[in-house]
C-alpha cells in the first residue's frame, strides 16, 4: 500500500476543505493534491528513480507535508534531516543515505553549504525561500519554480512493494554515530490506520504540528490527520505563547508534544487568557514525564490525557495510556496512576517485558525487564547496518533497550534504559558521542557524560571531567568547544570538575556514581 493513497483519498472526499493553514497559507485538499503531483513529477524529471533518496531540512510547513507525498508518490525514499545538527552531521547523514538530492530552507544555508562541500553525490538542491538561488557547488533551484515548471502527476503512484522503504529517519547509536532507520510503506500506513483507532481521529479533527516533522513524535499524524480528512495546523518554531493562542484561534481540538513543551505551555504565565474547549486530547511523548507535569496538563487543558512511548525504530508508538473502559469507574486518584503510566500495547503491536533470560517477567509492577515488540510497524532494520540491525531484532522480537514493570492490566512503566540515552528536551542524545568531543580537547585528561533530571529539560547533558595535570580550563571554553562540533542541544549545560572520575573495580567509570554525586546539585 503506497503511503500516497492516504492524500489521494483525502483529496478525492474532501477535495474543497481546508487541508492545511500554514502562516497566511489556507490550502485545500485538492490544491494539496495538485502541488504534490507537480512535486512528484519534477523528482522524476530530475531523473529520480524509486528507491532514490531524497534529504530534507526544513521547519513545520505545509512544504514539508508536500514532500512527505511527493516522494511516496514517485517511489522515492525520504530522509527528514534534524535542521539543529551542525552542518558536519548534516554532511555525515546525506553521505550515509547516498541522498542524490536535498530539499533545505535558505535560513539553513550556512549549515547546508558546508555539508554539500563533503557530500558528491548530491545532483540537485531544491531552495525553499525567496530571491536568487545562491552560489552553491551544485545545481540550485526554488521550490515554487520547481512546482510551476512541472504538469502534474496522472494517474497511480509508482507501484512499490508494502516492504519498500518510505522514509528514512537517523538516530545516533552506541558508537555516536548516526544510523538510519529504515521505515516501509506499510510501517507508516499499518501506524496511521492504529492511530485512527486508538485516538479516535476523524475529519473534525484540527492537528497542531507543534513538534517538529523532522521527528516521529509528530511526523506520523501527517497521514493519520489526512487520511481522514483532518485539518493540519503548522506551528514552524515553538513559542508558548503562540501555541496558547493558536489553540483557541484555530479550534486545535489535538496535539502531541514533548514533555519539554508541554512543561512551558502550562507554567506559562499566560496560560489562563484563552480557550482551549476546542481540545478534546492531549498527548505526550519522546521523553519521560513527570506525573505532576500530567496533572498541571489535565488542569490547565481540561480535556483527555494520554501518555505515549514508542521509538523511531516503531514508527514510532508502542503504547498509549489510554483507560480500558472498566478501569474508568476507579477513583480519581486510580484512574490518573493509570493515565500517568507508560500505557499498555498499541494497536498493531505486540509487547513483553522480558528477563536476561527472554522469558516474560510476572506482571507484579515490581519485577524489572526489558521490553521486546514485534508487529507491522517495527522497522526491518538499520540503512547498510545488517550487524547493527541483527543486534536489535532477534527471531523477530525489537529489543528496545528501555527497562520496565508491568502490572496484571497490562500496563508498563519505564523505570531506566540500559543504554547511557539521555532525553534532553524531547531529542535523544548518546553520552558516548559527546564524550567523543570532549576527549578531542587538549586539555582534557578523562570524562564522562550523564543525564541529570533537570525541571525544564526533563535531563540536563553534564559532564564530569579530569583536566590534564597543570592545563586550567573552565566550564564555558568546554561548552562552547562542544557547540562548536555538535548540535547545541547535545552540548553539556552543566560541567564539574573532578580530580579522578569514580571507576568500578575493572577500571570502568562508574557513571551511577557521578549520577548520585551531582544529580541533586544545582
Amino acid at each position: 500500500m503506497n503511503i500516497s493513497i492516504t492524500l489521494s483519498k483525502a483529496a478525492r472526499l474532501y477535495r474543497h476543505k481546508v487541508a492545511v493553514i500554514c502562516g497566511r497559507d489556507h490550502l485545500t485538499y485538492g490544491r494539496v493534491d495538485e502541488r504534490v503531483r507537480r512535486l512528484a513529477q519534477f523528482f522524476v524529471s530530475t531523473g529520480l528513480k524509486p528507491g532514490d533518496v531524497v534529504s530534507v531540512l526544513l521547519p513545520n510547513c505545509h512544504i514539508f507535508l508536500e514532500i512527505y507525498y511527493a516522494a511516496a508518490l514517485a517511489g522515492v525514499i525520504l530522509n527528514p534531516i534534524n535542521h539543529r545538527l551542525s552542518g558536519s552531521e548534516i554532511a555525515f547523514i546525506i553521505d550515509d543515505a547516498g541522498a542524490r538530492l536535498v530539499i533545505g530552507q535558505d535560513r539553513f544555508l550556512d549549515r547546508l553549504g558546508e555539508a554539500l562541500k563533503t557530500t558528491p553525490g548530491v545532483c540537485r538542491v531544491v531552495l525553499v525561500g525567496a530571491g536568487n538561488p545562491p552560489d552553491l557547488p551544485v545545481e540550485t533551484i526554488r521550490y515554487d519554480e520547481a512546482l510551476t515548471g512541472q504538469r502534474p502527476w496522472v494517474g497511480d503512484p509508482i507501484s512499490v512493494s508494502d516492504e519498500a522503504v518510505a522514509h528514512l529517519y537517523y538516530t545516533s547509536g552506541t558508537t555516536g554515530n548516526p544510523k538510519g532507520v529504515m521505515l516501509t510503506h506499510k510501517n507508516v500506513t499499518t501506524h496511521a490506520l492504529a492511530a485512527i483507532a486508538e485516538v479516535k481521529i476523524t475529519d473534525a479533527d484540527v492537528w497542531l504540528h507543534a513538534a517538529p516533522m523532522f521527528h516521529l513524535a509528530d511526523a506520523w499524524a501527517t497521514f493519520a490527520i489526512t487520511w481522514v480528512g483532518g485539518k493540519h495546523v503548522m506551528a514552524p518554531e515553538f513559542d508558548p505563547a503562540e501555541m496558547l493562542k493558536t489553540i483557541e484561534t484555530q479550534g486545535v481540538t489535538l496535539s502531541n508534544m514533548v514533555p519539554t513543551m508541554l512543561n512551558l505551555l502550562v507554567k506559562h504565565p499566560r496560560i489562563n487568557d484563552f480557550d482551549y474547549r476546542s481540545l478534546r486530547v492531549i498527548m505526550s511523548g519522546g521523553a519521560p514525564i513527570a506525573p505532576e507535569t500530567v496533572r498541571s496538563i489535565m488542569a490547565a487543558f481540561g480535556c483527555e490525557y494520554i501518555q505515549t512511548y514508542g521509538m523511531t525504530e516503531t514508527s514510532p508508538y508502542l503504547t498509549m495510556s489510554i483507560l480500558k473502559d472498566h478501569l474508568k469507574g476507579l477513583p480519581p486518584e486510580r484512574r490518573f496512576e493509570f493515565r500517568s503510566r507508560t500505557g499498555r500495547e498499541f494497536l498493531g503491536v505486540e509487547l513483553k517485558v522480558v528477563d536476561d533470560s527472554g522469558q516474560e517477567i510476572r506482571p507484579n509492577n515490581q519485577d524489572i525487564g526489558e521490553i521486546v515488540v514485534k508487529g507491522d510497524t517495527v522497522t526491518p532494520g538499520y540503512w547498510n547496518r545488517p550487524e547493527e540491525t541483527a543486534k536489535a531484532i532477534q527471531d523477530g522480537w525489537l529489543y528496545t533497550g528501555d527497562l520496565a514493570v508491568i502490572d496484571e492490566e497490562g500496563y508498563v512503566n519505564i523505570v531506566d534504559r540500559k543504554k547511557d540515552m539521555i532525553i534532553t528536551g524531547g531529542e535523544n542524545v548518546f553520552s558516548i558521542e559527546v564524550e567523543n568531543v570532549l576527549y578531542s580537547h587538549p586539555k582534557i585528561l578523562e570524562a564522562a557524560v550523564v543525564g541529570i533530571p533537570d525541571e525544564k529539560w526533563g535531563e540536563a547533558v553534564t559532564a564530569a571531567v579530569v583536566p590534564k595535570s597543570g592545563e586550567d580550563i573552565s566550564a564555558e571554553e568546554i561548552i562552547s568547544f562542544c557547540k562548536s562540533k555538535i548540535a547545541g542541544y547535545k552540548s553539556p549545560k552543566k560541567v564539574f570538575f573532578l580530580e579522578e572520575l569514580p571507576k568500578t573495580g575493572s577500571g570502568k567509570i562508574y557513571k551511577k556514581g557521578i549520577r548520585e554525586r551531582f544529580g541533586g546539585s544545582s
